[in-house]
Order: structure tokens, then C-alpha cells, then sequence
């Protein structure tokens, strides 16, 4: 059996949801290359039947049946995809059926639910949550009065993704500051984080896996020195231990997996967007 699949991602909308949890079931299956492809707004019949071609065409370049995660709403675009005689798993058809019998009501047909902007108000939180990471991204600015979370670390340790992941998914102002040469010559924290502590969380990595980093941003360079990041490391955690700063290590840790124990942590409830 071949171990090339290919899989597609097919939705009426964007297609992040069918992408997301696509990607999260093939994760569980190793020893297969999986070959993805997002078709996104496959909101028609004739949008379904080209579809429906580009995925047999890929069956048969492979010889071997593709997979199809589908999120589209409308059962006869469904329809029309299967006849690509692919594997299809639906998104939504586990869940909708117990759902309106457990709610007495039938779902709302309607397209691009899941990721357009049905709440302006939530959608306008996201947008300002994003600009507070930049402008607080790397000690840009240091007003942290309105940070929900400040994460601290030694540079490129993983600070500015999670920033951005938690404000773009959760929509959590998140401030991350970066301890420099000076702030390491001293344990304790850094002065203009002290009226903040309960907002801070300390991110750490093992030192091998950040002179790798280090050295693709510059290469042989003091910045990337195996020891200067064993130092840096380890001034850092003991700074955290010493001030009891929650922290986590990012050398094995997803940004999913990071971005939910700060809010679990720090006692965050905000929903996934």
C-alpha cells in the first residue's frame, strides 16, 4: 500500500475549520506522506463539480483514494464531492443530528459561521488584542496596564508567537518582555515588571535548542554562543524560581499547548475563536 495520501480540505468558507481538524486527525497516523490541499469557498455546484475533478485527478496520479475532510453546509455540494469516489469525512455530520434532537431546533444553514464576523464586538476585541501585542511585542512599549498576561524570557525563546497566537485566537492583550544583559546581572526582576506580577509568565527553553535558533538569526555570532545561551538560560530560571513566576518550557511545547497553560495558569477564561 502506498503511503503517499492525498488530502483535501474542502468548505463553503474559509476552510480553517475542515484544515484544523484534518490536520489534528492525521497527526494520530505516522509512517504516511500526506500530500494537503485547502479548497476554500465551494459554495456552488459548478465550484463542487471542478472540485470533485481535481480531487479524482488526484486518485488517480497517486493511484490511491484521497481523503476528504468537508465543512460544507450544504448537503448537495456534499454530495457532488463524494462522486470523486474519495474518502469523506464530514466535519459536521457526527455532531448535527444529536445536537438537534437534544435541542429541538435543526441547524442554521448558513455559510462561513464558524470564521466570519458574526460578533463585531468579539471581532473587534481580537483586531485590538492584535495591535497590543505589536506595539507590546519585545519592550516596545512598556505600559502594561492593560496587558491580561506578560510573558518574559530570554530572546527567542518563543515570546512573540504565543503573544500573537493568544490574542489572534483568544483575544488576550499579551505583552511579552525580554530579559537583556542588564536585566540578568541581577535575580530579582526587572524593575518596570514588579507592579505586574501577577500578570507574568516566564517562558524557558533548553539551551542547545536556542543556539540553534540563535544561530540561523546570526550565525557565530556572541548572541548565539552555546554558553552565552546556557547563562542566559539559567539566570532566567533561577530569576523565575527566585520570584516564583509561573513558567513553561517552549523546547518541546506546541503554541497551542503554551498559549492554553498561561490561561490556565493565570486564571484566563476566554473562548477559542
Amino acid at each position: 500500500m502506498s503511503t503517499i495520501r492525498p488530502v483535501f480540505y474542502v468548505s463553503d468558507g474559509t476552510g480553517i475549520t475542515a484544515e484544523t481538524i484534518g490536520h489534528s486527525l492525521l497527526t494520530q497516523f505516522s509512517g504516511f506522506s500526506f500530500i494537503t490541499d485547502r479548497m476554500s469557498f465551494i459554495d456552488d455546484p459548478e465550484k463542487a463539480a471542478e472540485a470533485c475533478a481535481r480531487i479524482r485527478a488526484a486518485g488517480e496520479r497517486y493511484q490511491v483514494r484521497p481523503i476528504v475532510v468537508n465543512s460544507c453546509v450544504d448537503a448537495s455540494l456534499s454530495v457532488i464531492l463524494a462522486g470523486s469516489g474519495a474518502l469523506m469525512l464530514d466535519v459536521f455530520a457526527p455532531f448535527i443530528e444529536p445536537l438537534e434532537r437534544e435541542l429541538s431546533t435543526p441547524r442554521v444553514n448558513r455559510v462561513g459561521q464558524a470564521h466570519g464576523m458574526v460578533d463585531f464586538e468579539t471581532y473587534h476585541r481580537r483586531i485590538n488584542a492584535m495591535n497590543f501585542a505589536l506595539t507590546h511585542d519585545d519592550g516596545i512599549a512598556v505600559n502594561y496596564d492593560d496587558a491580561d498576561v506578560i510573558l518574559v524570557a530570554v530572546s527567542r525563546a518563543g515570546k512573540t508567537p504565543t503573544c500573537i497566537y493568544l490574542a489572534l485566537h483568544y483575544g488576550v492583550s499579551a505583552a511579552n518582555y525580554p530579559l537583556t544583559d542588564e536585566d540578568l546581572e541581577n535575580e530579582g526582576l526587572p524593575p518596570r515588571l514588579r507592579n505586574y506580577r501577577r500578570k507574568l509568565f516566564g517562558l524557558t527553553i533548553d539551551p542547545e535548542r536556542l543556539q540553534q535558533i540563535r544561530q540561523e538569526r546570526r550565525p557565530n555570532s556572541r548572541y548565539a554562543n552555546i554558553e552565552t545561551c546556557r547563562r542566559e538560560v539559567a539566570i532566567a530560571e533561577r530569576m523565575f524560581q527566585l520570584e516564583r513566576v509561573p513558567t513553561l518550557s517552549t523546547t518541546h511545547t506546541s503554541i497551542e499547548e503554551i498559549s492554553s497553560k498561561v490561561l490556565a495558569t493565570l486564571g484566563l477564561r476566554r473562548e477559542l475563536y
